[in-house]
């Protein structure tokens, strides 16, 4: 973990993204973290991972103002990883039209792993 100094010359950490973190204190304000456009993709997967993994936790036992910033920063990692994947591929059961066969008892084709 990368260590480094505030401008009053407090240590602080840099959570693993170096100079990434330096000059990133927005203590008071809604935004946690790293802002998603300066992060490369696999720290970007990474965040968006345990983002997902912590959501039940958060609902179920979390603040209000918990929630809400776990709202904000998951809309922002999902939002960054959608712009640089406008042509990612969807499952044919995870569209509208998919859904609807599910429900009339159609199977839905099986997506090649990836």
């Amino acid at each position: 973990m990368a260590v480094s100094r505030t401008p009053s010359g407090a240590l602080r950490s840099t959570g693993g993204y170096g100079d990434r973190m330096v000059g990133h204190d927005e203590r008071g304000t809604t935004m946690t973290g790293v802002d998603p456009s300066r992060l490369d993709d696999q720290q970007l997967m990474k965040e968006l991972e345990n983002i997902h993994r912590t959501r039940h936790d958060t609902l179920l036992y979390g603040s209000n103002d918990a929630l809400r910033a776990h709202n904000d920063r998951m809309a922002q990692l999902e939002g960054e990883y959608l712009r640089r994947n406008p042509r990612r591929t969807v499952a044919a059961g995870r569209t509208r039209e998919g859904a609807r066969d599910r429900r009339q008892g159609s199977p839905t084709p099986a997506t090649p792993p990836g």
